[in-house]
C-alpha cells in the first residue's frame, strides 16, 4: 500500500514551478523585529502512484535521492514515509534501499543522536527495520562512533539499566555492540555493584555469553561472593547447548576459595543426577577443594575410577596433598611407590611437586631418612629441585632438631645454583628457637647479616653458577671462589629473635628497635610477643603499656593482641583489669576466640565471693552462645570447692566427689553448668528453686550447695530471705529401674548433706510426709531416716525436696554468729 508524502517533501520538478520560482523577489524585506515563522502544518500529498511513479527505474531512482536528502537535512521522519512510498511502488524489488546514500542517511543520524537523544534513534532504527530498510548497517565509521559514545556517556553517568537497554536495541538492529565498551570493563561494574542480574542480562547480549559468563562467575568468585557467583553458574546452565566442563571446574574452584567445600559436593551431585560425567580437571578441583577431607576425596577417586575417568598426575598429586594433610604418611607412602610403578610402566611422569609433596610429608612427620630418599629419587630421575623443594628438606632436618644438617642443606642448595629467600634462613632459627638454643639464634643472625653465606665453590660450580643468582658478591682464594650471599631479614626474622629473647623484655625492646633502624615495621606479632614476654616476666603494667602504645601508633588491633595482653593480666593475678580488657575488645567489635574464653575462665585457682563466680559464668556463658564447645573438668573443680564453702570442713567430702566428679557425658557436664548458672543468677528475693533433674548425686550436692552459699552471702550483706527454698527432684528418661535408682542416689545425697552435715529441716514429697533432721551426734537417727526417705521416695520418684524458711533462717542466723565471734 503506497503512503502519501508530506508537504515539506519535494515534488517532482514542471515548468510552471520553475516560472514561479523565478518570478519570486531574490531577497525577502528585512523587518525590524523578525519573528520566527511556525513551521508548516503537514498535509497529505499525492500518493506515489497517483504521480506515474509506479515500478520506473528513473522515477525510483529519483525519489530515492529525495529520500536521501531528507535524511541528510535531519529529517527522518519525512525520510521513513518517503521511503515506504518507494517499497510500495517498488513492490518486492530491494533495490531501492542500496540507491539510498548512506553518507547522508549516516549525516543525518548522527545529527539526530547530538540533538534528539538516543531513544528517537532507536525508533527511528525500528521504523527502519519495519520498512525494509537496514538504517544501522548503513551508518559510516563516524555515526557509529556517535551512536557509541553516547552510549558510553551513559556508562560514564552510570546510568547501567539505561545503557544496558540501548545496547540490547542496538544489538537486534545488527549495530556492532562490541566496539562500543570492552563488555568485561562493563561486568566488572556489575560485579563491583554486586548485581548479577543486570550482569547476566548484558553477557547474554554478545555472541561469546559463556566466555562472558565464566569470567563474571570468577570475577564474582575472587571477592568471595559465592552466593552471586552460584546466580551466574545456573545461568550458564541455562544457556543453549547446556554446560561446559569449564564452567564447572571454575565454580568448585570458587567454592574452594569462597572455603564451602559442602557447596563444591553439593555441585558434583547435581551433575551426576544430570546425567554429565564429569572430565579430569572437574574431578581433580573437587578433590583439590576437599584437601582437608581424606575420607571424601578417596571416595571420589574410587567415584572416577567406576565412570571410566583417567586420573592424572595431578589427581595423585592432589591424594598426596590430601594424606599429608591428614597427617597419613603411610598411606602416602603407598600411593607414591603405586605412582612410581606407573612410572616405570611409562604410565606417569612425576614431577617437582610430587617429589616436593612427599618430602613436605615426611617433614611433617619428622622423618628425615625418608626426605633424604626422595632427595636420591629426584637426583635419579633428573628432576632439578626448586626453592620449594629444598625449603621443605631444610624443614625436616630443623624440625628433627638437626639444626647443623639443616644449614648443611642450605649451603648444598646453593651449591646447586638455587637461591634462598629468607623464609629458609627463618626455618633455621626457628629451629634454633624451639630447641632453645636462643645464643645460637642470634649468633647465626648476626652472622648472617653482616658477612652474609660464604660458600667455596669449585670452577665447574662456578661456571655452573653463572647467571643463576640475583645478587651475590666473589672473591678470589687460592683458586677457588668463594661466593657471599647476603641476607636480608624480614620482619619474621626479628619475631623469631623475639622468641629467642625469654622472659628478656629489655633484650626483646632492642631487637624491635633494631627493626625498625633496618627501615621494618613491627607487626601485630611483634607487638603480641613483647607483650607475651612482659606477661611471663610478671611485667603487667608493661603489657598494658604496650598495647596502647599500639592504639596510639595507630594499629589496628586484632583479637589475638588483645588475648595475649589478657593473658599477661591473668598470670599477674589481676582479674579485674583482665575483664576491662575483655570489655574493651567486644566494644571494638572484636569477637572473642575459644582461647581468649579459656584464658578468663583458668583464670581463677578459686573463687571468693558470690560475683567472682557470677563472673566467671556469665563468661562460659557467653562462650557457650558464641558456639564454641567446653567441657571444662576445672571449672566444675572450682565451682565445687567454692560451693563446699557453706560447710565446717571440706577436707572430708573429697572422697565423695571422686566417685563421679569427672563427667561421664559431656551433655551432663553441660546441663550442670547450666544449672549453676540458673540458680546463681537468680535473685535472692525471688522464688528459690532448684531443678536437679537429669543431674548426678554429685552434681545435684554442688548445685544445692551452691544455692545455699548464695544465700548466706547475701544474708550477711543484709538480703533476708523471704521464701523456702524447694528442690525439684526426679529421674531421666530411660528405663525405669535406672531412673529410680537414680533418683533415690539423688535425694540420698542431697538430704545427707542438708540434715546431716548443716542441721537442715527437710520436707519430702508433696508435704505428706514429716520433717526430716538430724543433729550432729545423732547418726543412728539420720540412717532411719534416710531409709525413711529412700522408701518414701520409692514409692513416689518424681517428689520435691524443701528447707522451710524458719529452719533456713535459723541456719542463717548461726552461722551469722559464728562469723561475729
Amino acid at each position: 500500500m503506497a503512503l502519501a508524502m508530506t508537504s515539506s517533501s519535494p515534488q517532482p520538478p514542471s515548468p510552471s514551478h520553475r516560472r514561479r520560482r523565478r518570478s519570486q523577489p531574490a531577497t525577502p524585506t528585512p523587518n525590524a523585529n523578525p519573528k520566527p515563522k511556525p513551521k508548516p502544518r503537514a498535509k497529505a500529498l499525492p500518493l506515489l502512484s497517483d504521480v506515474g511513479v509506479g515500478r520506473d527505474p528513473a522515477a525510483i531512482k529519483y525519489y530515492a535521492r529525495v529520500a536521501s536528502n531528507l535524511a541528510g537535512a535531519g529529517r527522518l521522519r519525512d525520510f521513513l514515509l518517503a521511503a515506504e512510498g518507494l517499497r510500495a511502488a517498488a513492490g518486492d524489488d530491494p533495490s531501492f534501499a542500496a540507491r539510498i546514500s548512506a553518507r547522508l542517511l549516516s549525516r543525518g543520524v548522527a545529527a539526530a543522536v547530538r540533538e534528539r537523544g538516543l531513544p528517537f534513534v532507536l525508533e527511528f532504527f525500528r521504523d527502519a527495520e519495519r520498512v525494509r530498510v537496514p538504517a544501522v548497517e548503513m551508518l559510516d565509521a563516524d555515526a557509529s562512533d556517535t551512536v557509541a559514545g553516547a552510549c558510553r556517556m551513559l556508562l560514564e553517568e552510570r546510568r547501567m539499566v539505561e545503557f544496558v537497554e540501548v545496547v540490547e536495541a542496538l544489538a537486534r538492529y545488527g549495530f556492532y555492540v562490541q566496539g562500543i565498551v570492552n563488555p568485561m570493563d562493563v561486568l566488572k561494574i556489575f560485579v563491583k555493584q554486586r548485581n548479577p542480574d543486570i550482569a547476566i542480562r548484558y553477557a547474554r547480549i554478545f555472541p561469546n555469553s559463556q566466555l562472558l559468563l565464566c569470567n563474571t562467575m570468577e570475577a564474582f568468585g575472587k571477592r568471595k561472593e559465592l552466593k552471586n557467583a552460584l546466580l551466574v553458574f545456573g545461568a550458564l546452565k541455562d544457556q543453549l547447548g547446556g554446560i561446559n566442563m569449564f564452567a564447572c571446574r571454575s565454580i568448585i574452584d570458587i567454592c574452594g576459595h569462597c572455603g564451602s567445600s559442602v557447596q563444591a559436593r553439593i555441585i558434583f551431585e547435581g551433575l551426576l543426577a544430570d546425567k554429565i560425567t564429569p572430565n579430569t580437571y572437574v574431578f581433580n578441583s573437587l578433590m583439590n577443594v576437599n584437601a582437608y577431607s581424606l575420607s571424601y576425596n578417596f571416595s571420589v577417586y574410587k567415584h572416577m575410577q567406576n565412570l571410566s575417568v583417567p586420573p592424572d598426575l595431578t589427581s595423585y598429586n592432589i591424594l598426596l596433598k590430601t594424606c599429608c594433610n591428614a597427617r597419613e604418611f603411610n598411606l602416602a607412602q603407598e600411593i607414591y611407590e603405586e605412582m612410581k610403578k606407573k612410572e616405570r610402566n611409562g604410565l606417569l611422569k612425576l614431577d617437582v611437586f610430587t617429589y616436593s609433596t612427599m618430602i613436605k610429608v615426611f617433614a611433617d612427620a619428622k622423618v628425615w631418612k625418608m626426605a633424604s630418599n626422595i632427595k636420591e629419587d629426584m637426583q635419579v630421575n633428573g628432576i632439578r629441585l626448586n626453592l620449594v623443594t629444598w625449603s621443605s628438606l631444610i624443614n625436616v632436618y630443623a624440625n628433627s632438631g638437626l639444626v647443623d644438617r639443616a644449614i648443611e642443606i642450605l649451603e648444598e642448595m646453593i651449591r646447586d645454583g638455587c637461591q634462598p629467600t629468607a623464609p629458609c634462613f627463618n626455618i633455621i632459627l626457628t629451629a634454633c628457637v624451639k630447641s632453645c638454643q636462643y645464643d645460637r639464634a642470634f649468633r647465626l643472625f648476626y652472622s648472617w647479616k653482616e658477612s652474609g653465606i660464604k660458600i667455596s665453590l669449585s670452577p665447574e660450580q662456578k661456571r655452573g653458577l653463572d647467571g643463576g643468582f640475583t645478587f651475590c658478591k666473589e672473591y678470589p682464594s687460592s683458586g677457588s671462589t668463594i661466593l657471599v650471599v647476603p641476607f636480608r631479614p624480614t620482619v619474621t626474622t626479628y619475631n623469631i629473635l623475639m622468641k629467642a629473647c625469654g622472659t628478656n623484655a629489655e633484650r626483646a625492646k632492642s631487637v624491635m628497635n633494631e627493626m625498625r633502624r633496618n627501615g621494618l615495621c613491627p607487626d601485630l606479632i611483634s607487638w603480641s610477643i613483647l607483650m607475651d614476654i612482659y606477661g611471663t616476666s610478671q611485667n603487667r603494667d608493661g603489657a598494658v603499656q604496650a598495647l596502647r602504645r599500639m592504639q596510639r601508633v595507630g594499629m589496628r588491633l586484632n583479637v589475638s593482641a588483645y588475648t595475649v595482653a589478657i593473658k599477661a593480666c591473668v598470670e599477674n593475678k589481676d582479674l579485674k583489669l583482665a575483664l576491662h580488657l575483655f570489655e574493651e575488645m567486644k566494644t571494638h567489635q572484636l569477637k572473642p576466640n575459644l582461647v581468649t574464653y579459656k584464658t578468663l575462665l583458668a583464670a581463677r585457682s578459686n573463687y571468693g565471693s558470690l560475683l567472682e563466680v557470677q563472673q566467671c559464668l556469665a563468661i562460659y556463658q557467653e562462650m557457650r552462645k558464641a558456639g564454641y564447645q567446653a567441657n571444662d573438668y576445672y571449672l566444675k573443680e572450682l565451682i565445687m570447692e567454692w560451693c563446699e564453702g557453706v560447710l565446717s570442713s571440706r577436707g572430708d567430702n573429697q572422697d565423695f566427689y571422686n566417685l563421679d566428679l569427672q563427667p561421664k557425658r559431656k551433655e551432663s557436664f553441660n546441663l550442670f553448668l547450666e544449672k549453676v548458672v540458673t540458680v546463681l543468677q537468680k535473685d535472692t528475693d525471688q522464688n528459690q528453686t532448684v531443678d536437679v533433674r537429669g543431674l548426678s548425686k554429685v552434681e545435684a550436692r554442688i548445685v544445692v550447695l551452691s544455692v545455699l552459699r548464695k544465700i548466706k552471702e547475701q544474708y550477711l550483706l543484709g538480703r533476708v530471705v523471704q521464701d523456702d527454698v524447694v528442690i525439684i527432684t526426679g529421674h531421666e528418661k530411660t528405663s525405669r529401674t535406672e531412673a529410680e535408682t537414680n533418683a533415690v542416689d539423688v535425694v540420698q545425697a542431697i538430704v545427707t548433706v542438708l540434715t546431716t552435715d548443716l542441721g537442715l529441716e527437710v520436707l519430702i514429697g508433696p508435704g505428706s510426709c514429716p520433717p526430716v533432721s538430724s543433729k550432729p551426734k545423732a547418726t543412728t537417727k539420720s540412717r532411719s531416716n534416710l531409709e525413711q526417705v529412700s522408701k518414701e521416695f520409692t514409692r513416689r520418684p518424681q517428689g520435691m525436696i524443701k528447707i522451710p524458711l524458719n529452719s533456713l533462717n535459723h541456719w542463717l542466723k548461726k552461722k551469722a554468729v559464728r562469723i561475729a565471734e
